[in-house]
């Protein structure tokens, strides 16, 4: 649990820019925790709390969220959209006017001022919408509840909390607001709702786009697009975002068709985002990749794609620790990376068992092909250039 801020804090915080700036030069790790409480209780007296759990938030933010300044708290922080996945979606609506019903510190709305129309932004807790309003001056903040509509015209914006006291909800209808309250609320409307990746959007009978979004290798979050915001013919996208904002999209309206062939050169671990998203094939497809398996999600083929990670295979045998243990052995192997999709291995639990004595840094791909459980010993991963 993070320190519980009030609406006073928020002002003296909104004011104290110099007061954070001194408190940020202590170190404030669990080495000197102790001592640089006291300094700064000494210093700032009820005050510290505040300043001490704004300047540690801040330092946690830097990769999540652009920008100097912010004032948050703990639950928010652990849910704000990252700035580079706001932006992108952002894009999607450039020009329209947006409203954001459940807008929390502001993260979301940092990344629309300047890009949608008129950006509104609301939420019942006023703690938050304080900060909110400190952090967007460009955004207007009202205090509303998010299932009861009150502005026409909008895109609505959604962010149903999925997390209370640092705990993960997974239940729909457990979120808050609950997301079919939320669904329903809105009908009609063009919306917008981020969720968890791992939401089971067929039971849901979601009728619009699904957008699982990764940004720098890992899953972030899924957006649900009301059908008049979802891309023509399009039920499913992904979209891969890199450290830097840049990105690339792939969506079920393209074609999946990909031969059925024997292993290729290379294997192909497709980024998260087109796994959720059920879009394997049409990644292939694009690529001129297929399957080592229809049914697991790695690609093979005789080329990798440009930006993409690697293993260019040296050997192929039916898995057993010890037929592993041996191949490895003949590639003089000391360090080996291991990844699994298909078969009941735990690589931490088999790494130590291979006994590696080697030199070389290998990779070993652990899948099954039909029933058949299949190891492939590769070069270490590499990223290609194109």
């Amino acid at each position: 649990m993070g320190y519980d801020f009030t609406a006073e804090d928020v002002r003296y915080l909104s004011g104290a820019a110099a007061d954070l700036a001194e408190v940020d030069r202590l170190d404030l790790t669990a080495r000197t925790h102790l001592a640089d409480i006291g300094r700064v209780r000494t210093r700032f007296g009820d005050r510290a709390g505040a300043l001490v759990e704004t300047v540690l938030l801040r330092r946690r933010a830097a990769g999540k969220l652009v920008g100097d300044g912010w004032l948050l708290t703990d639950d928010a922080l652990q849910q704000a959209t990252p700035t580079l996945v706001a932006r992108r979606r952002a894009e999607r609506l450039a020009g329209r006017d947006v409203h954001d019903v459940t807008c929390s510190i502001g993260a979301e709305l940092a990344a629309f001022v300047g890009v949608a129309g008129a950006v509104l932004g609301s939420d019942l807790d006023p703690v938050r919408l304080a900060m909110a309003a400190r952090n967007v001056p460009g955004a207007t903040v009202i205090r509303a509840d998010a299932l009861r509509p009150c502005s026409r015209g909008t895109v609505v914006l959604a962010d149903p909390a999925r997390r209370s006291g640092g705990r993960r909800r997974h239940d729909p209808a457990a979120l808050m607001p609950p997301l079919p309250d939320l669904l329903d609320a809105y009908a009609g409307r063009d919306l917008a709702v981020k969720c968890a990746p791992g939401l089971d959007y067929d039971e849901l009978g979601w009728d619009g786009e699904v957008e699982i979004v990764s940004l720098s290798g890992g899953v972030r979050e899924a957006c649900l697009w009301s059908p008049g915001l979802a891309g023509d013919g399009v039920r499913r996208r992904a979209t891969v975002l890199d450290a830097d904002g840049s990105g690339w999209e792939i969506t079920d309206a393209e074609p999946d068709d990909i031969p059925e062939r024997e292993p290729g050169e290379w294997i192909v671990d497709p980024d998260g985002a087109v796994v959720r998203a059920g879009l394997v094939r049409h990644y292939a497809a694009r690529h001129g990749l297929w399957q080592l398996d229809p049914r697991i999600a790695y690609l093979t083929g005789d080329a990798v794609p440009a930006g993409v990670r690697g293993f260019r295979v040296l050997a192929r045998l039916k898995y057993s620790e010890k037929a592993l243990r041996q191949e490895l052995a003949r590639h003089d192997c000391g360090v080996v990376e291991i990844l699994v999709r298909g078969v009941d291995v735990d690589p931490a639990t088999l790494r130590p068992r291979l006994k590696l004595r080697g030199s070389a840094s290998l990779s070993v791909v652990l899948t099954r092909i039909g029933r058949t459980p299949t190891a492939f010993v590769c070069a270490a991963g590499v990223r290609s250039a194109g």
